[in-house]
């Protein structure tokens, strides 16, 4: 099982990253299984980052084996979606990147994907079209719709079946849109689908 995550796939967080960049293909890095968060466990602070970020994400759930899959049959290969968390330790991404090092561990760290309950697609009527929030502290913070993206969802699952085989069971952060900022301990965290609450865990 492998967790594969999209960067830059939202114009409104490019901005407010001050990001000039555009990439001609969707931008793809990768976090371990280990990474995983799930079943509401809390997320505890990594004693190496003192500025630890959320971005809310739309995950797909691959269902079926696939490589170099078409655009237009990508939909076969996931029925599944959630709400995710990809933390980042901002700190150190910004400190790798300044020495023009791979910044991997600043995304990768164990329990860096917090993840939701997963739902049928076919509860929604277009992929393209989901709204989804965060909250922090019933503090709305991150809101986001999937009519933003700049990489749909079949175009990424083409996009990465031409390096990656997908397996079942496989998961896909889509991408996060403005809104990202720090967690601190004792935040109580609620991760929205539509209206549909999927994630809910502490920071610790």
């Amino acid at each position: 099982m492998k967790i594969l995550a999209v960067g830059l796939n939202y114009e409104s967080h490019n901005e407010e990253m001050k990001r000039t960049f555009r990439s001609e293909e969707p931008v793809i890095f990768m976090k371990p299984e280990s990474a995983q968060l799930k079943d509401g466990k809390p997320f505890f602070i990594p004693d190496f980052s003192n500025e630890l970020h959320y971005e809310t994400e739309i995950v797909i759930r691959i269902n079926r084996l696939g490589k170099h899959i078409a655009e237009n049959f990508a939909h076969r290969y996931y029925d599944e979606l959630t709400v995710g968390i990809d933390f980042t330790a901002r700190d150190l991404q910004r400190s790798l990147k300044e020495k023009g090092l791979p910044w991997e561990i600043s995304k990768s760290f164990d329990n860096s994907a917090a993840i939701g309950s997963f739902v049928s697609k076919e509860d929604f009527k277009d992929i393209q079209n989901i709204d989804f929030h965060l909250n922090i502290n019933s503090t709305t913070v991150q809101r986001g719709n999937t009519s933003e993206m700049i990489y749909s969802v079949d175009k990424i699952i083409s996009y990465v079946s031409q390096f990656f085989t997908l397996k079942i069971g496989d998961l896909i952060f889509t991408g996060t849109p403005a809104g990202i900022g720090p967690v601190k301990i004792d935040d109580h965290l609620e991760g929205y689908v539509e209206n549909r609450k999927l994630l809910e865990f502490n920071i610790k």
